[in-house]
Order: structure tokens, then C-alpha cells, then sequence
């Protein structure tokens, strides 16, 4: 089979379409033949591998060995002996290691069935970006209907999801993106939209109850000046080139404005969850809410994808589909 994988970190120049062994399933694992896979943030920080941090933190959740991807849409092939909900033909989505490849291996636990009427691209879409905006507004912000809600970052494939569902929780949502996205976020349901290339939202003199932060790219006391007393700043993105004393001196500021203020600056990273990944599913399924996806490349064309995905500025996800 067929797999992206790098040997050095690098640009995208540094990723080859090799030709490896086909795994087989552990005791509960399934074997899935991948249909499409999704790219995030996390792949190319890791295949760069700066700030060194990343590499540690790679390591630490088990994504080394140079074969990025942890999207995955497809169909079960084999069913590891102790996997027990799932059979062969199964149509599947969730998470798993070196998903930019033909076939993967991952614990049946991680992996949950694709409605009927929702296809492989939309489901591959779904477990960072969709897990991430899920938990960030309903478990760390704990929106509540009829509150204000700003996404910065509202076109991208994060932030897609955040408007939507925010909007499912009946809140009253803002979107910040650049002028040729501002269509596209109000489509989503946006109640107002900032293009961020002709107002700063900061000093607009409106206050938002949550600021869902996908880019990172303003300091938290820029933020504050746009939450309410009791708001709250969940912070996902960073920006494209980090500094390490730059993310420790956000996330201590964060820790020192949460423990000494009644805002609250909270960073989120999203985990793991079945429950989560069907509900986010059955709101596709019932029309509630549509994945943007901006475009799909070959597996022989995956370093042209993260290089575009790389570049920060696709509306929605960028996939890797499979015949």
C-alpha cells in the first residue's frame, strides 16, 4: 500500500508517497480502507517541527514516526480478534495514526459508523475541527442560549464549525474573516460578520459573553477589551510561526488572568470521544450543519495539500480522498 510519509522535518518538499507493508489489526483495532482524510494544523507543525517543542509534544501523544494524519473516513477491511461493534464493509469515521494512506490501523474505541446520507469527505472533516469547536463552546465556554458569541478565525476549518454549532447552542454569533470569506461565514448562520482587513473587533466597543480564538493572532489583553465582565476566551489557534516564550507567556498570562479575574482565558485541546463524534455526525445527517470543505487532493498530490493548507488561508478542509 501506499503512504505519505517524511523522513526529516521540513516544508512539504520533505513528504514522499511511499509504498509500505499493509498493517493487520490488533486485538481491538480495525483494519479501514481509507476513503478520505482531512488535514489539520497538527500535520504540518509536526512535519516542520518548530518550535522543537512540537516535537516533544508529538512524541508524547504518539504522532512520531514521520506519517502524518489523525482524520480518517473509510470502510472496515478486517476486524481486529477482540473488536466487537464493528464488521466487515462498515462505513467508519474518527481518529487514527498515518491516515494520509491507503489502508490504517486504529482502536475500534476511537472510530464510530457514518450516517447514511452523510458522505466520506464530510466525515473525514470532522474529528479535530469538529471535536475541537464542540468541546471548546460546550464544555470549556458552557455557552448558553442568547449568548454572544465572536469566532475569530470564523472561515477556517475550525472556525466553520464553531459558527454552526455555537448557533446550534442558540447563540448570537459573530464572525471575523478577510473580505472574500465574508459571504461564505454569513452562509453559516453568522448573525454579523467583521471583515478583519477593514475593522479591528477589539475596538469596535462591543463586549462578547465568548471569544473562540482559532488564530491566535491577538495578545489576551487586546481580547478582554472585547468580553464582557464574565466572558470567556477559549484559546485553539496559534499563529503561524510561534516562538516558544511566546506560547509559554500566553499560556501564563492566560493562567494569571483566569485566577485573578473574573474573565476567563481557557486553552482547550480537544479529546477523544465517541459520544461526541455521533452527535456532530447526526447534526450532518439532519441537515443542521454542513463541513466546508475547500479542497480535495490525491494521495500523489499530498504535499501540494499541506502546502496549501500550510499557507493559513483555506475556507473550511482541505482533504486527501481515496479513489
Amino acid at each position: 500500500m501506499k503512504t505519505l510519509v517524511y523522513h526529516e522535518y521540513g516544508s512539504p518538499d520533505v513528504l514522499r508517497c511511499e509504498e509500505v507493508e499493509k498493517p493487520t489489526p490488533k486485538d481491538d483495532e480495525l483494519l479501514i480502507k481509507v476513503r478520505a482524510a482531512s488535514i489539520n494544523p497538527l500535520d504540518w507543525r509536526l512535519m516542520r517541527g518548530e518550535p522543537r517543542l512540537v516535537r516533544v509534544i508529538g512524541k508524547l501523544m504518539g504522532l512520531g514516526g514521520g506519517r502524518p494524519g489523525v482524520d480518517v473516513a473509510g470502510v472496515v477491511e478486517q476486524v481486529g480478534p477482540g473488536a466487537t461493534h464493528f464488521k466487515r464493509g462498515d462505513r467508519v469515521f474518527g481518529g487514527c495514526r498515518a491516515a494520509f494512506s491507503d489502508y490504517v490501523c486504529t482502536r475500534e474505541s476511537k472510530i464510530v459508523s457514518i450516517p447514511d446520507n452523510v458522505t466520506f469527505e464530510q466525515a473525514a472533516s470532522i474529528n479535530v475541527a469538529g471535536l475541537t469547536a464542540l468541546q471548546g463552546l460546550r464544555d470549556k465556554a458552557r455557552i448558553k442560549a442568547g449568548e454572544t458569541v465572536l469566532v475569530n478565525g470564523a472561515a477556517g476549518g475550525v472556525g466553520t464549525f464553531a459558527v454552526q454549532i455555537a448557533k446550534q447552542f442558540g447563540a448570537e454569533v459573530t464572525g471575523v474573516c478577510s473580505t472574500g470569506n465574508v459571504e461564505l461565514v454569513k452562509s453559516l448562520g453568522a448573525d454579523a460578520v467583521v471583515d478583519y482587513t477593514q475593522q479591528d473587533f477589539t475596538k469596535l466597543g462591543k463586549h462578547y459573553d465568548v471569544i473562540f480564538d482559532c488564530v491566535g493572532n491577538r495578545s489576551i489583553a487586546e481580547l478582554r477589551r472585547a468580553l464582557t465582565p464574565q466572558g470567556r476566551h477559549i484559546m485553539i489557534g496559534a499563529p503561524h510561526d510561534p516562538k516558544l516564550t511566546g506560547l509559554l507567556f500566553s499560556l501564563l498570562q492566560a493562567l494569571f488572568t483566569s485566577t485573578f479575574s473574573s474573565q476567563k482565558s481557557l486553552p482547550l485541546m480537544a479529546k477523544a470521544n465517541k459520544a461526541d463524534l455521533q452527535f456532530i455526525g447526526a447534526l450532518i445527517a439532519e441537515g443542521k450543519l454542513t463541513p466546508v470543505i475547500d479542497r480535495c487532493y490525491s494521495l500523489s498530490e499530498g504535499a501540494d495539500a499541506l502546502r496549501y493548507a500550510e499557507k493559513g488561508h483555506a475556507r473550511g478542509k482541505v482533504l486527501i480522498t481515496f479513489g
